[in-house]
């Protein structure tokens, strides 16, 4: 780990918290510094999606397609964990700006017992729909009973899951992006150690011309849930250890303090997270819907869909780390009382985010069909799925506006709106124009719909962040 690079990022971060002018170098080199890790940790992540359908896609198009059915569903699970745990970590970093590390304690402590509590609500409700949750999607009969399990594993891993972000995030609202980003990538690691016992049965693999004998459970797609679940946990259980006993800013064991929720730290947290939460449950809504317009075309094209999908996330990733940068920067500017400099880590962050995905659009454009043929043997896939990825290659500018102009508007607490116009661009533009695209040009209209409206929804985010009314509530 670079502990350099980590001391000079913690010592520019205390520029914005005490109030000392910081020179355009010094704003670029922070924003880098912080984004760095964060885009590691993201890619780590997403890497994590990609080994998983990589590895289950060696099983077939069955497979795939079992777990690509209720991928949307877990993602609004992990959604709404995430809005869970946003609304405290901002907090956190306000209180932290304002270089009030006490009350930031308080806040941890109460986050860690409200989200595990509202993680266990969603487990208890995604062990009682995953049964008929992919009949409800309208996949195959053939692959229901597997996607049922997927689901079922997801669910019972959610507190884990939960803690992790939790975790992460206020990591990341105290400056401290590389532990986050070094554990994340334990838990890519650990992922594919899990899988490789738990997917695959007994087998010999000859190296050099040796024979290695390899236990297997050969559970298929529920070892592939399996191995994610247990990556989780182990990752979880570390970043917590690291957050509670090790950071300067935020360890427990400096002095005692009550974990019961007050009512101010649990309205603020709403004030955040609801609006927050309502966008992901209806933009996932969105995205099960488009599962159910991709369904009907086969199973090849939900095998495409979903490799597709995953093999995208890998270009629009570096959005989402230097997002995490901006809401990090933001926040902690708005906590010292600093319009001025909150502007220009907004405006550095966006600018950034472009660049960074208009070259990984043009990468994508580039090896889409090798990406695919990673994740699957089978042809008909790999060549659908790579068609599609080419296709979107071309709104990656504009969804990377989208994504860092949320992350800053989420620094300052603002999400009511944002949120609004994330649901409006997706129901309003992309489904209705999938579902007009989809009967006459299959998978390819319902991506066409998809890059149309990321680069709307782009254009509508830079026109609210360059009008600067939100800096007014400042």
């Amino acid at each position: 780990m670079n502990t350099g690079g980590k001391n000079s990022g913690n010592r520019l971060l205390k520029l914005v918290q005490d109030g000392h002018p910081m020179t355009l170098g010094q704003q670029l080199r922070l924003t880098v510094q912080l984004s760095i890790p964060s885009i590691i940790s993201q890619l780590s992540s997403i890497l994590m999606q990609f080994i998983d359908a990589s590895m289950v896609g060696s099983l077939g198009a069955e497979a795939s397609a079992s777990i690509g059915l209720v991928s949307t569903t877990t993602w609004l699970f992990m959604g709404l964990t995430s809005a869970c745990a946003t609304g405290f970590f901002v907090q956190s970093a306000h209180l932290l700006g304002a270089r009030d590390n006490a009350k930031a304690r308080d806040v941890l402590r109460q986050s860690i017992v409200l989200s595990l509590a509202f993680s266990l609500i969603l487990s208890v409700i995604g062990l009682a729909i995953s049964g008929p949750l992919p009949e409800w999607l309208g996949g195959e009969e053939a692959i229901h009973a597997d996607s049922s399990l997927y689901f079922l594993i997801f669910s019972l891993s959610l507190p884990a899951m939960q803690m992790n972000v939790l975790a992460s995030g206020m990591l990341r609202s105290s400056g401290n992006m590389y532990t986050p980003s070094a554990l994340n990538i334990l838990m890519c690691l650990l992922d594919v150690v899990f899988n490789w016992f738990l997917i695959f049965p007994d087998r010999t693999v000859s190296l050099g011309g040796v024979d290695f004998y390899i236990p297997g459970a050969g559970l298929g797609v529920c070892g592939a849930a399996l191995g994610t679940a247990l990556a989780a946990l182990v990752t979880a259980a570390l970043l917590l250890w690291k957050l509670c006993f090790r950071s300067p800013e935020l360890r427990l064991d400096q002095e005692k303090g009550s974990f019961r929720p007050t009512r101010a730290c649990f309205k603020n947290a709403l004030g955040i997270a609801l609006p927050m939460g309502c966008e992901r449950v209806v933009m996932c809504g969105a995205q099960i819907m488009s599962t159910i317009i991709v369904a009907p075309l086969g199973t090849v094209a939900i095998a495409a869909n979903s490799f597709a999908i995953t093999a995208e996330s890998l270009c629009y990733m570096p959005g989402y780390g230097i997002s995490n940068a901006a809401t990090t920067l933001v926040g902690q500017s708005v906590g010292a009382g600093r319009k001025e400099l909150t502007w220009r880590f907004a405006n550095i962050s966006t600018i950034m985010g472009i660049a960074v995905m208009a070259i990984m659009g043009v990468v994508m454009y580039a090896t889409a069909t090798w990406i695919m043929g990673i994740m699957t043997p089978d042809a008909r896939v790999m060549d659908l799925g790579a068609r599609i990825l080419r296709i979107e290659a071309f709104a990656e500018p504009m969804y990377a506006a989208s994504i860092v102009a949320y992350g800053v508007f989420v620094g300052v607490g603002d999400t009511l709106v944002p949120s609004i116009m994330n649901l409006a661009s997706i129901w309003a533009v992309r489904l209705s124009l999938a579902a007009v695209l989809a009967p006459t040009h299959g998978l390819e209209g319902v991506w066409i719909a998809m890059c149309i409206e990321l680069c709307f929804r782009g254009v509508i985010f830079l026109v609210r962040l360059y009008r600067k009314k939100w800096l007014k509530k400042l």
